[in-house]
């Protein structure tokens, strides 16, 4: 399996699935998340709303993933995945490390040979963003493996890119 960065806008990606950092609600919102919902048009809302009435009532448990088709998405499938909120106390490395290895264990059991990822809970969920390369980094080299040939962690910030370079190259 080939893992790598680039700066970029996630929801202009050529692979077959991309992940969303998305809130528990899965209803949209700010960041990535927004910007996916916006791109991927109304019915991407619609198939949240079914997945929130069918499966998942509460919302979506932080650390857990779940696709839906990216409707007008260049990509085929959206995977969406809750990180954990340092705002709010969630300061578990493993339930960071887990948004990745179960995205890409729904990408798999999609058949997804490529996935593109941003840096989830680095935003505006507070976690530094060396954390966040190096836990996103060990998850996905630790990962089983499958189906999936290409993980590329996609980044919004030139900063974001060198810290990812970074603990690839470590």
């Amino acid at each position: 399996m080939t893992i790598e960065a680039r700066l970029g806008d996630i929801t202009r990606e050529d692979v077959d699935a991309i992940v969303n950092a998305a809130n528990s609600t899965l209803l949209g919102g700010g960041g990535v998340d927004g910007a996916i919902h916006q791109d991927a048009g109304p019915l991407l809302l619609q198939a949240c709303r079914a997945l929130r009435r069918s499966q998942f009532p509460r919302g979506l448990p932080v650390g857990d993933a779940v696709a839906t088709d990216a409707f007008d998405l260049p990509c085929r499938w959206v995977i969406h995945t809750v990180g954990p909120n340092l705002h709010r106390g969630q300061d578990d490395p493993q339930q960071l490390a887990s948004c990745f290895t179960r995205s890409l264990n729904v990408a798999r059991d999609l058949g997804a040979r490529t996935v593109a990822i941003p840096a989830i809970s680095g935003g505006a969920y507070g976690w530094a963003m060396d954390d966040v390369a190096r836990i996103a980094v060990d998850a996905v080299r630790s990962w089983p493996g499958g189906t999936v040939e290409v993980v590329r962690f996609v980044l919004a910030s030139r900063a974001a890119l060198d810290v990812f370079t970074a603990a690839l190259e470590a």
